[in-house]
């Protein structure tokens, strides 16, 4: 160093690369997944971090199904739904009562666990959400609300159906290679139903009416009500597509994991809070980037640590996400 010259990027590059990354946070992520893939190739290999690809992407299209429910929830009512993860246990136990006692093949058995679950979701606005709001109940009491119907929902569910592990009936043994890398055919199944519906439900929001009029609700449901939205009609379509699209990530996880009981929503409840604020709380199209990054986030994790600890990955996802980007990668006004 001569004459007290500083070593490094002059003052004003580092100013505005800090702007840059603080206006273009998802291109940010983008490059903290890639140099993170970088490292775990040359360190563990191209095939293991391959495969746990693959297994993250199955992870993520059910963490992302959650997500989207809750955050149109948020986005539209911002109500924080607690319950939303009991309510994914019981999608995927009406899933198996279908298929298992009853018989019915699981395609049959998803469509009635979406149909069900998203009416209780409907419920659940009359009876409960709605009633609150005319009161106009403070978020702390909303928040007990939805405490309280988790628990009750989960405690229902342990009488009825009781305690043991239960199983779809589904083939969880065969799988498919496919350039050194397997994944079960169920598993397939699972992230082709994941995709598309995500597909669905984002081609909905941007190029439907009715995705006009929930994105209106969300950024002002004051005003949406006078320029004519009929908001009680979107908000009960708001509570059956969140409460459908947990009814159906219920099933998917209970096929991919092959194993069912009372508190499985209550322990993915984490990694699709993660997912929400990761990609941006109320934001729909965030959610769904934020359930893959969630899943695949995970899965690589297990490279490095012991498989156990993976569901640790999605506190520090919040954690950190919490710390440097409140508002989530893809965090605007506009909340849908």
């Amino acid at each position: 160093m001569e004459g007290g010259e500083a070593i490094g990027p002059p003052l004003g590059v580092r100013a505005g690369a800090l702007e840059w990354a603080r206006r273009n946070p998802a291109w940010v992520a983008v490059g903290v997944l890639a140099l993170v893939s970088v490292i775990l190739i040359i360190t563990d290999g191209l095939q293991p971090f391959a495969q746990r690809s693959v297994n993250g992407l199955v992870a993520g299209s059910y963490f992302a199904l959650g997500a989207i429910g809750l955050t149109l929830v948020y986005g539209i009512l911002k109500l924080v739904n607690f319950a939303h993860g009991d309510t994914l246990t019981l999608g995927a136990y009406i899933g198996l009562f279908f298929n298992v006692p009853l018989g019915l093949p699981i395609f049959i058995a998803i469509l009635l666990a979406i149909a069900l679950v998203g009416l209780f979701g409907v419920a659940t606005e009359k009876v409960m959400w709605r009633p609150m709001r005319r009161k106009r109940a403070g978020m702390l009491q909303l928040l007990l609300m939805a405490l309280g119907l988790a628990f009750v929902l989960r405690n229902a569910i342990q009488f009825v159906a009781g305690t043991q592990p239960r199983s779809l009936d589904v083939d969880v043994t065969s799988t498919y290679s496919f350039l050194g890398l397997t994944i079960g055919r169920t598993e397939l199944y699972v992230v082709i139903t994941g995709f598309v519906v995500l597909s669905a439900v984002a081609w909905m929001l941007r190029s439907t009416r009715l995705g006009r009029e929930m994105r209106a609700l969300a950024d002002n449901f004051d005003l949406a009500e006078t320029t004519g939205i009929d908001t009680g009609r979107v908000v009960y379509i708001t509570w059956f597509l969140a409460a459908g699209l947990a009814g159906l990530a219920g099933v998917l996880v209970v096929a991919s994991s092959g194993s069912l009981n009372p508190n499985t929503g209550f322990f993915l409840l984490l990694p699709i809070f993660a997912a929400v604020v990761l990609g941006g709380i109320g934001n729909a199209f965030g959610a769904l980037a934020g359930g893959i990054v969630i899943g695949l986030a995970q899965e690589w994790s297990t490279l490095v640590f012991a498989p156990e600890w993976k569901v640790a990955v999605s506190f520090v996802v919040l954690i950190i996400v919490l710390i440097v980007r409140p508002q989530g990668i893809f965090g605007r006004e506009r909340t849908l």
